[in-house]
């Protein structure tokens, strides 16, 4: 949120092999822990929590006791010379779309972990509970435009890939938009998906590309914030930049109407995020850095189910 830069000479660095073994082993760190989670935490109520898009006939077998007869099937049962009953199994596969705001305002944190490292966990997680249920995943990064896209797609690898674009991408512009985001998913999905937004919703006039994408889409908004987003530290007098825009402002800290102003501006961003999803008919949680979001992931998926 506050930083100072020196202008320096740009240097193209091509990354050593120190670096490549750190993001291995961050990705490694990532699956295992997600990988715990999802096996013992989340499997039973991700699924529950998102049903599939239908119903598929399995088999017949013999009827018995207790049996709904609407699914008799009469004419296996007159061949047989017999009652036999059809079997249903949920047509699980789904496509879950995973938003993550990369504007500067994400680097942002004082407590444990930026909000980009929260966002990047709890994606982690996600997209295991997705692999776990046999869903396809994508990933798409935004700012003021959609920065990177990868496709739907299953299995282990690629999600090991995600995550290693999650701890590694750079973005190219610092603003947000997410109105971009909402229109480029609505163009490129056809069935409805469930889609995940990450971000700290800092942004204004996405009102009626949320609704649109709820209305076809099973929405679920996850707003991340700092505890510094809120209150202003007691550090005196100090030069603050906007990390989006690199507007410079002083501001006295101490002071009591400075403070206040700076609060009642945070909690109108949760106040709005919240007006806005509710009235799109989407889902929302709100998890600061530092939080256990572990839990409060596992009382949304209960909730839900």
């Amino acid at each position: 949120m506050f930083f100072f830069r020196k202008k320096i000479k740009e240097k193209k660095i091509e990354p050593s092999d120190n670096t490549l073994l750190s993001i291995g082993s961050k990705v490694r760190e990532l699956e295992i822990k997600s990988k715990r989670l999802t096996n013992h935490l989340f499997t039973g109520e991700y699924h529950s929590a998102f049903k599939g898009r239908g119903m598929l006939f399995k088999e017949v077998k013999e009827y018995s006791a207790g049996d709904d007869i609407r699914f008799i099937d009469w004419n296996v049962s007159a061949r047989m010379n017999g009652t036999y009953s059809k079997i249903f199994e949920e047509e699980r596969e789904l496509s879950v779309y995973i938003l993550v705001d990369a504007s500067a305002s994400s680097f942002f944190g004082t407590h444990q972990q930026s909000k980009k490292e929260l966002m990047t966990e709890i994606c982690a997680v996600l997209a295991f509970s997705a692999l776990n249920n046999n869903d396809k995943t994508s990933l798409l990064f935004f700012t003021d435009a959609v920065e990177k896209y990868i496709p739907s797609s299953k299995g282990r690898e690629h999600v090991l890939y995600m995550i290693r674009e999650l701890l590694t991408f750079k973005p190219k512009s610092t603003q947000t938009n997410l109105v971009r985001a909402l229109q480029f998913l609505n163009n490129i999905t056809r069935h409805k998906s469930i889609v995940f937004i990450l971000s700290d919703f800092a942004d204004e006039g996405y009102h009626e590309a949320l609704r649109v994408a709820a209305k076809k889409h099973d929405v679920i908004g996850v707003q991340v914030f700092d505890k510094n987003d809120a209150v202003l530290p007691n550090i005196g007098l100090m030069q603050t930049k906007d990390a989006e825009t690199n507007e410079t402002i002083w501001l006295d800290s101490n002071d009591t109407m400075v403070k206040y102003y700076y609060q009642q501006q945070f909690l109108k961003i949760q106040t709005d995020a919240q007006q806005t999803f509710k009235k799109a008919g989407a889902d929302l949680l709100q998890i600061a850095t530092g939080q256990d979001y572990v839990k409060a992931l596992q009382q949304f998926f209960i909730k839900r189910a």
